[in-house]
């Protein structure tokens, strides 16, 4: 836990005095009363770090797109004065300061070397947070890195797509991501409901804004953007050329001669007549099929999303279908449950924190003691967000056409909101609960009912 939080709970009255550390010199005998005097220091400390709703909250971020897809999503929606005051603003962009790279370029992660993906998104997040080029050292060197690498030509898929959303990219230049593949029977492999989850959920939203080819509002920074990060004028690009097109330091899986055959033939052949008329009237369809699908997931999970990534473009879709609409405004009240702020600056995290699964390595640590009679506050709160993190019910309808999974029972990453269960959270959080139904009711009263406790069993086995 990061020194702001440590310093947010003494604000609020909850300074912790430990005891000085023992320190002990080589030859010395490490005694008993040695060793709990040290684990008392340890306990104390994390009692003093626990939330006011019993969880242990934590930083769970270093991936330098998320906070770009949030921006991104805000200011298509034309919503980032709404959400982002001035104060979020000098402390977005000071965490994106920070983690520049000396060459000037940003990583995909706080600890990577520089992408065209990690690089195009920040500096684009700084442009449109208002930070001027001009006189701009940061924003010079990370322009420069941008040209010197090929431009944002060479952005890797889910860069292309976010730049074309906002205008600075032609949709042109995008494989094509069919929303039709989502109306092809569902016992066919390659439809998408077979997809791994995460990945099903950020391309779903893709789909549709593909669909609809969405551009957001062309305003004089974007037609600024178009100019900065490109080394050809704007209209004078080979957007077919840089469909497959991927700056070195992005290429993971380097794709064969074959693959790029089939992703030509699909741009060129199946793209154009999916959409002409009259076979445009199923791309129509698909695109309601979608928003169905958008709109099972806000729902059912609260308007969080499986992650910060879909979250961002499920707003824009919700947007994009109708502005004035409750889902988006709905979308716009949970963007603050993914922010964080440290002494970094403030960034976004991949889930709206990891609540659930580091509060139950921290109870199982507690338990593992012969102290749990002196942490009986901190173990109740402890308890009591454990039974309020965990899923109580499934999702809604058919899920087989919604491709979910039981959720009954299960304990998410995060918070019962999120809705997704995860099998390793909900056997870590079944063990810590556990754990507690053995301490006194002296000490924990009101212990998790044997009901869930069986619910949580037969969700663990539902993923056998």
């Amino acid at each position: 836990h990061d020194s702001k939080y440590a310093k947010q709970n003494k604000h609020q009255g909850r300074e912790l005095r430990l005891p000085p550390m023992e320190k002990l010199e080589e030859k010395d005998v490490v005694t008993e009363e040695t060793v709990l005097a040290s684990l008392r220091r340890a306990l104390d400390q994390f009692s003093s770090l626990q939330s006011d709703d019993g969880c242990w909250p934590g930083d769970f971020s270093g991936i330098m797109f998320v906070m770009p897809g949030l921006i991104f999503a805000l200011y298509v929606t034309r919503s980032l004065n709404t959400v982002v005051t001035a104060e979020h603003r000098r402390e977005i962009c000071r965490y994106i300061y920070n983690h520049q790279n000396e060459d000037g370029g940003w990583g995909t992660l706080i600890l990577g070397s520089s992408s065209m993906f990690g690089t195009c998104s920040n500096y684009i997040t700084l442009r449109l947070l208002g930070e001027e080029l001009d006189g701009n050292e940061v924003l010079a060197k990370g322009r420069g890195w941008i040209l010197s690498h090929g431009s944002a030509t060479l952005v890797p898929q889910w860069g292309k797509i976010w730049l074309s959303i906002l205008g600075v990219y032609d949709w042109s230049g995008n494989n094509p991501i069919f929303p039709e593949l989502w109306l092809v029977p569902q016992f066919l492999p390659f439809h998408p409901g077979k997809f791994w989850c995460l990945c099903r959920m950020i391309y779903l939203p893709m789909a549709y804004l593909y669909g609809k080819k969405f551009v957001g509002p062309i305003t004089p920074i974007i037609l600024a953007l178009r100019e900065e990060i490109y080394d050809i004028p704007y209209d004078k690009i080979n957007w077919g050329m840089s469909r497959n097109a991927c700056a070195k330091e992005d290429l993971v899986c380097p794709r064969t001669v074959l693959q790029n055959a089939v992703w030509a033939s699909l741009y060129k052949c199946v793209e154009p007549v999916l959409s002409s008329w009259p076979i445009n009237k199923l791309r129509d369809r698909a695109l309601k099929n979608l928003m169905e699908h958008i709109h099972y997931e806000d729902d059912n999970t609260q308007y969080l999303c499986i992650c910060a990534v879909n979250k961002a473009l499920n707003m824009v879709c919700c947007w994009a279908e109708d502005p004035s609409s409750e889902a988006f405004k709905r979308h716009l009240a949970r963007i603050p449950d993914f922010l964080w702020i440290s002494e970094d600056g403030m960034k976004a995290q991949v889930y709206d924190s990891v609540q659930s699964w580091e509060t139950s390595f921290i109870i199982q640590a507690y338990c593992a003691t012969d102290l749990v009679s002196e942490y009986g506050p901190t173990l109740e709160r402890a308890n009591a967000f454990m039974k309020k993190s965990q899923v109580l019910w499934n999702h809604p309808g058919d899920q087989s056409y919604s491709h979910r999974h039981r959720s009954k029972g299960s304990w998410t990453l995060s918070s019962a909101d999120n809705g997704w269960a995860v099998s390793d959270t909900t056997a870590e959080a079944l063990k810590a609960v556990l754990l507690l139904s053995k301490i006194s009711n002296n000490i924990v009263a009101d212990p998790v009912e044997r009901e869930r406790v069986h619910d949580a069993v037969d969700c663990l086995l539902s993923f056998v």
